[in-house]
């Protein structure tokens, strides 16, 4: 007797025949855009050092986007990704971070903790799980610290920094899942779960964003994101025409806000 076919087959059947794209949308967000050879503009080639960390936040990307949980379509149009604030970090946890390779003493090197817990070949279901301290993110000592260290020593790891705060649970577990309705319908819920001996403050933010595509002369055609009524978003593009973004977190009504993907 044959096995039965799960959902799952069947999707990657219609997928492999061309009946249906359910590939189309997936996790094709980098972990991380700066300090790469594809955001080099630099006229020596030190791409460490033309795009760091410390410019993410404020520089417009051309080839690429990067994000936390990052979900897109295959063309990296139009993305979606989430953004955290514990109410102590001097920036917005967008992107990972992590140490380029001339600050690392083992070379490049991510300073998180993040796990990828479950996925379908489809990517009609995704589960991650990142850790998020509740104390200041030490990016500075991070970075001060491995720079004080040669290739013999151990690496300067988050723990060490503030190992303190995670062995008191202090941190907040996030899972982050994207389940698809259909090829063109996606969901995307996030639980956030305070391991620590008491109460504290986490700002959850679900975003959606074009890939700057409009700044380098290549495509005039500029994309719109439109607020609407009950906190949803209209999506206006000209590969993906007219699409809804909502964003749920009854009781609540969630704030809507907007800013352009360019350079500040």
């Amino acid at each position: 007797m044959a096995p039965a076919l799960t959902a799952e087959h069947q999707r990657l059947a219609d997928s492999q025949a061309r009946r249906a794209d359910w590939k189309n949308w997936g996790p094709y967000v980098a972990e991380r855009a700066w300090g790469t050879v594809r955001e080099d503009y630099s006229p020596d080639g030190d791409a460490w050092n033309s795009f760091p960390h410390d410019h993410a936040r404020s520089r417009a990307y051309r080839w690429n986007e990067d994000g936390l949980a990052g979900f897109c379509n295959r063309f990296q149009n139009l993305c979606m990704a989430i953004a955290l604030w514990n109410g102590r970090d001097p920036i917005l946890k967008e992107r990972l971070f992590g140490l380029s390779g001339p600050e690392g003493n083992h070379g490049e090197d991510v300073k998180e903790y993040y796990y990828y817990l479950d996925a379908t070949p489809t990517h009609s279901f995704m589960r991650m799980l990142y850790k998020y301290p509740q104390v200041e993110f030490p990016y500075g000592r991070l970075v001060e610290q491995n720079a004080r260290r040669s290739r013999s020593d151990r690496e300067f790891e988050l723990f060490d920094a503030i190992g303190d705060a995670f062995r008191a649970g202090r941190f907040f577990d996030v899972f982050i899942e994207y389940a698809k309705v259909d090829q063109e319908d996606i969901l995307c819920r996030v639980t956030a779960i305070n391991r620590g001996p008491e109460p504290a403050p986490l700002h959850v933010l679900p975003h959606v964003w074009f890939r700057n595509s409009w700044s380098w002369g290549h495509s005039p055609d500029r994309p719109e994101l439109r607020g609407e009524r009950n906190a949803s978003v209209r999506v206006r593009h000209k590969h993906l025409g007219e699409r809804r973004w909502y964003a749920d977190v009854r009781p609540h009504a969630p704030e809507l806000w907007f800013t352009e993907n360019e350079t500040n």
